[in-house]
């Protein structure tokens, strides 16, 4: 499935920053059907960005968030989980998992969406850890990107989502 971008070229290797625009984006999540960022307009959105499906530290991260999912809920938010991985492997690592979010695939052009958004590894073909917390208006607010290895805190979710105010 190709990924379709707007407004902001697919090489692009700077992550966006607090008080940007947050790039508009089309994937397929684990059904094959198209999510698209801009959609979610009137809600908060967290764009989490993920290496691989099943993969420990991965697994770690997602399965937190969705044994908290209802915290997300509370703040208005929803959570677009992207991986490079095929929307076929992300079906099953949702099932597996029972994930009740949307994990959206980065596969082809091979991580188009986590290039625009400056965290695409090339020397590893992956996506780096990189969680994006974006208003109700499409702007971001916060920004997270961890190095290869580290976990992200949930905590912090929680605290850039109150800031927010649940809008």
């Amino acid at each position: 499935m190709t990924a379709a971008l707007t407004g902001t070229a697919a090489g692009q290797a700077v992550v966006p920053a607090v008080g940007d625009a947050a790039p508009d984006f089309e994937l397929s999540n684990q059904f094959g059907e198209p999510v698209r960022l801009s959609s979610f307009r009137g809600q908060n959105v967290v764009v989490l960005f993920y290496p691989f499906a099943f993969s420990g530290i991965c697994t770690g991260e997602l399965c937190e968030i969705r044994d908290n999912l209802a915290s997300f809920e509370d703040a208005n938010a929803t959570v677009l989980a992207v991986s490079v991985d095929s929307k076929f492997s992300l079906r099953a690592y949702a099932e597996k998992e029972g994930y009740g979010f949307d994990l959206l695939a980065d596969f082809w052009p091979h991580g188009a969406v986590a290039r625009a958004y400056g965290v695409f590894d090339p020397e590893s073909g992956m996506a780096r850890r990189g969680t994006f917390i974006i208003d109700a208006t499409g702007i971001i607010r916060h920004v997270v990107v961890n190095p290869r290895g580290q976990a992200r805190e949930l905590a912090e979710y929680r605290s850039a989502l109150a800031d927010l105010g649940g809008t």
